[in-house]
């Protein structure tokens, strides 16, 4: 297993293990012992649920320009794969993770911020919250999201397609298309006309993530079509989703995100970047999503 040290929360009813580095949620058990999560096979995708801070996606030639000078950080940022994350609490069904700025982390990203994610399991659900604290002098930008694989299909006698996702209300959206570096290209393609239904298939993701603004729905649930729900996602605090999986990957990503990939034409000024969270100084934000197993 990637990233085999793990620390664990849980309740009466959900046992949740959490990776040390990168903090990425590894395993969702039920009372029943099934497991929720995405295997993290590194032949197809050698992630569980990548943390994704202080951007999200592709940088346009993986750079950015903040106030003149330029800096680079990885897709999806740097907490994703981090070994140096600091476990600052840890109970029986609540953990947190806390990542502050250093001397090398200034050098690609110029704030001052202590970052923290929490954990945390009451019943058949866990809650992730994300505390950012703007410790400099100046506004700080970022972005944010989750990037949790779920298991699909959860049993080995189904198949992908046995399978759906069932928004909370009926939407009308288009999917934002991305070129071959993962950047937004401007075109939209439609996805549902006053549905609630997307029905799941490998081909969906073909041409890579389905890239979702401005829904009506606070929560998403992965249902199978007579079986009935498996999980719910809730991402009240978040206003762009991304659905995606490998492929050939029996999984689904449902992703909260607060800001988005870059568009191919942007002029890579951070500050100017679509979605991107302008945060005071000496203040705090905090976003949280939830993922309840119905199962």
């Amino acid at each position: 297993m990637k990233n085999s040290e793990f620390v664990s929360v849980k309740s009466d009813k959900t046992e949740v293990n959490i990776t040390k580095t990168g903090a990425e949620i590894c395993s969702i058990k039920n009372k029943n012992g099934i497991e929720f999560m995405w295997n993290a096979n590194p032949e197809i995708w050698g992630s569980f649920a990548p943390v994704l801070f202080p951007v999200i996606g592709a940088l346009k030639n993986g750079k950015y320009s903040f106030e003149g000078k330029e800096y680079t950080v990885p897709k999806h940022g740097f907490i994703r794969n981090n070994s140096s994350l600091i476990i600052k609490d840890h109970t029986e069904n609540s953990v947190t993770f806390q990542y502050p700025y250093n001397r090398e982390s200034l050098k690609n990203y110029p704030f001052k911020f202590e970052f923290n994610i929490t954990f945390s399991v009451t019943g058949n659900r866990l809650t992730v919250n994300h505390l950012i604290n703007n410790k400099g002098n100046s506004p700080m930008y970022f972005s944010l999201g989750g990037h949790p694989a779920f298991k699909c299909p959860l049993y080995e006698n189904e198949s992908y397609d046995d399978y759906y996702l069932q928004f909370e209300k009926n939407e009308t959206l288009n999917t934002y298309l991305l070129n071959g570096n993962g950047l937004q290209t401007g075109t939209a393609a439609p996805l549902l006309n006053n549905q609630s239904v997307l029905p799941l298939k490998h081909s969906l993701f073909d041409n890579d993530a389905l890239i979702l603004k401005n829904l009506k729905s606070r929560n998403i649930s992965l249902n199978h079509k007579q079986k009935g729900p498996v999980l719910n996602v809730e991402f009240n605090d978040f206003n762009y989703v991304g659905i995606w999986a490998k492929p050939n990957g029996n999984f689904v990503c449902i992703e909260p995100w607060l800001g988005i990939t870059d568009h191919e034409n942007t002029n890579s000024n951070f500050a100017e970047k679509e979605g991107i969270i302008k945060l005071n100084p000496k203040t705090g934000f905090t976003a949280s999503y939830s993922i309840q197993i119905l199962v």
